[in-house]
């Protein structure tokens, strides 16, 4: 069984307009998209670590661009 733990996160108001409405459009919670958030951000950088690259390709102007992750 996976533990869980708790951690408080302080968020501008802002910032929580975001979560909140990101969450509603997804139907997940809050927590849920943070999680989603937190495994995307993981799969990016493990990717950026080896050397990869990350495009967002527009497919209708046939356009991409190099996204740049600090």
């Amino acid at each position: 069984m996976t533990t869980k733990r708790t951690m408080t996160l302080n968020l501008s108001a802002q910032e929580m307009a975001v979560l909140e409405r990101l969450a509603s459009e997804k139907g997940v919670s809050k927590t849920g998209l943070v999680r989603q958030a937190l495994r995307l951000y993981q799969s990016v950088t493990e990717r950026l670590d080896r050397g990869d690259k990350l495009f967002v390709e527009d497919a209708e102007k046939e356009e991409k661009a190099e996204i740049m992750v600090l």
